[in-house]
């Protein structure tokens, strides 16, 4: 345990081997008191990284769990976003007439689903997570920040499953990508980040009032009309670009289709304004855990 997690301190031992509590004839131990950090603390990434084991086995579980006992098991990871794409591709594709900027529709849609499913799920499972651990919570310390990393780390297993469906989409519409493909990490990263910082707030939020756990599947699901998943960003016009970028998962959607489907035109002003409400939600998220922190084992 870290100094900046807990403040402890010894009590020394009575005089005459006698304990701290006046007892004679006991050994005289000395006392550890364990008191909790307060204050708008900055989080400690030392701390985390020393509790790495657990961040692992934790993540691994809430993988496990999900497909134990499952027919196809990790096959549910590629379903959700391939059915979705399917229904995409026959309602806005065909039916409506969506443009997709010269891309098959459906290599153009699943290459958005994926990291939408990725941020949606991982949001779901993030913002619950607290909760779902209450057990562990309430009767073991280690740095709470453990939890939401690790419902999110999870869903990075489904991403990588689905993925290898979209290397397949690409070589049979023949799509090559270009130089652009060195910076899929960076949206990656910037997905995750999204995920995280919205699930810091959620899981935090959820803690204290449950109404959240009910709100989260409205929520993802108004998300998901207000990102440009089922339809380029170009169709907003121009004077509201910046205004759009504002939403995160634009700059992230928009960005995995520039880097992988070999798009000329970088969204560079989207990717700008939304990595800026990314960096700003994760570290809100972050203080507002650190400063409620203190109190999850009394409230959850």
């Amino acid at each position: 345990m870290t100094a900046n997690a807990l403040r402890t301190h010894d009590r020394p031992a009575a005089p005459g081997g006698a304990s701290p509590t006046g007892s004679p004839g006991q050994s005289s131990m000395p006392t550890t008191v364990i008191q909790p950090a307060h204050g708008w603390e900055a989080v400690n990434l030392g701390e985390i990284w020393s509790y790495r084991e657990l961040l692992y086995f934790l993540t691994w579980r809430d993988v496990k769990v999900r497909y134990k006992q499952t027919a196809i098991g990790a096959g549910w990871a590629v379903l959700q976003p391939f059915l979705t794409m399917v229904v995409f591709s026959i309602i806005f594709g065909r039916l409506v007439g969506v443009p997709s900027e010269g891309v098959p529709y459906p290599v153009f849609a699943y290459a958005a689903l994926l990291p939408w499913t990725f941020f949606a799920t991982a949001v779901n499972r993030s913002g619950t997570s607290l909760v779902n651990d209450a057990n562990l919570i309430s009767k073991v310390y280690f740095p709470r920040l453990v939890v939401p990393i690790a419902a999110v780390l999870a869903q990075m297993v489904d991403f990588l499953v689905a993925f290898t469906i979209l290397v397949g989409m690409m070589l049979f519409y023949g799509i090559v990508p270009g130089a652009a493909l060195l910076t899929l990490p960076f949206f990656v990263v910037l997905a995750f980040m999204t995920a995280l910082g919205v699930g810091l707030w959620l899981s935090t939020l959820n803690v204290r009032y449950r109404d959240v756990a009910h709100v989260v599947p409205f929520l993802t699901q108004f998300w998901l009309f207000l990102t440009p998943v089922a339809y380029p960003s170009s169709i907003i016009p121009e004077r509201w670009r910046l205004l759009y970028g504002l939403n995160p998962m634009a700059g992230v959607v928009e960005g995995f289709r520039w880097a992988l489907l070999g798009q000329e035109t970088a969204p560079g002003g989207v990717i700008v304004a939304s990595t800026a409400v990314v960096l700003t939600i994760l570290i809100g998220g972050l203080l507002y855990f650190r400063r409620a922190e203190d109190r999850f084992a009394d409230e959850v």
